[in-house]
């Protein structure tokens, strides 16, 4: 089912008028936060799905090559039985690590902030038809975040994969626009989500008792009067307390559209063929089509390819 409507998704586009050219994504995968080890994968399967149904080319922002320092993580806590002496000596290490880090860390920040003044100033972005925050994180240091902001708002599209939500938290004009932002997470599990909308180009392709293995976001922030819910679950992912919990949606942002989906974290939730065969797998290939499908969707519907419902407040009491 999934691949003859990948298929027919593809063939749509192959029959539309020789002047309808593909649209222009700009894909951003910079990173001032955590960097997720699937980015490249998810690189690799946007310009995939791109180029296979004809609907969008791309061009991507890549993470400088200077390279982002590393967190020397949280501060050490005392062990059962360790001496004095042996929890001082580790507070001292992690000191001057987070010291070391601090430096380079702002360091980093005026490389990115050189970085994205070079490859998304507004001139450069009017370019495109829209913009992909695939597991981005941290500030970006745009150099005019509103003026970003307000290209979606003048009709571009904006998509976001899973840690999309983990960005500019401190600039409201982004969480406003995405439509809610990254709280937490706990242990990487399976879920059946609801989908609110089956009819959505985004959520046409998934069975309704479609399951994926991934790292579920809790988010904060988050109105549903205020978006297109796509799908949720109706209780925690992790320790099943009843609660409305969204796992995609999309909205209308003035003249522009806007798609995320939490879904994301692991390699294998994007391609189908990461190692495949071999037990780091937990999704199946299968899924991981279901998935690609569920993007190219919300990717055509936000680009204006393909019609679907975005009225906001759709959940059901």
């Amino acid at each position: 089912m999934i691949r003859r409507h990948l298929l027919a998704l593809v063939a749509a586009a192959v029959a539309l008028p020789a002047a309808a050219a593909p649209k222009k994504l700009l894909v951003v995968t910079v990173t001032t936060g955590f960097r997720h080890s699937s980015i490249e994968t998810a690189e690799k399967v946007i310009a995939e799905i791109g180029a296979a149904s004809g609907a969008y080319t791309v061009d991507f922002v890549h993470q400088p090559e200077s390279g982002q320092p590393k967190s020397p993580g949280r501060p050490p806590e005392r062990k059962p039985k360790e001496t004095e002496e042996a929890f001082k000596a580790r507070q001292e290490t992690y000191s001057a690590a987070l010291a070391e880090f601090n430096r380079a860390n702002a360091a980093w920040n005026e490389t990115v902030r050189a970085h994205m003044a070079r490859h998304m100033s507004l001139e450069k972005l009017r370019a495109y038809d829209g913009f992909v925050f695939a597991n981005t994180t941290g500030d970006l240091q745009l150099p005019d975040r509103e003026g970003f902001v307000n290209l979606v708002r003048e009709g571009k599209a904006f998509i976001a994969m899973h840690s999309g939500g983990d960005t500019y938290h401190p600039f409201r004009g982004y969480v406003d626009m995405l439509g809610g932002e990254f709280l937490t997470h706990k242990q990487q599990v399976e879920i059946q989500p609801v989908l609110h909308d089956p009819a959505h180009p985004a959520t046409r392709p998934i069975p309704s008792a479609w399951r994926v293995f991934d790292e579920i976001y809790i988010f904060k922030n988050y109105d549903p009067a205020t978006v297109h819910a796509l799908m949720g679950l109706n209780e925690h992912p992790n320790d099943k307390t009843p609660g409305y919990y969204p796992v995609s949606w999309c909205k209308e942002f003035g003249k522009g559209r806007v798609f995320y989906t939490s879904l994301g974290h692991r390699e294998d939730v994007w391609d189908p063929t990461w190692k495949e065969g071999t037990s780091d797998r937990k999704n199946s290939p299968e899924i991981a089509r279901t998935y690609q499908a569920h993007l190219l969707g919300g990717i055509r519907w936000a680009l204006g390819l393909e019609p679907g419902e975005a009225a906001v407040g759709n959940l059901k009491p």
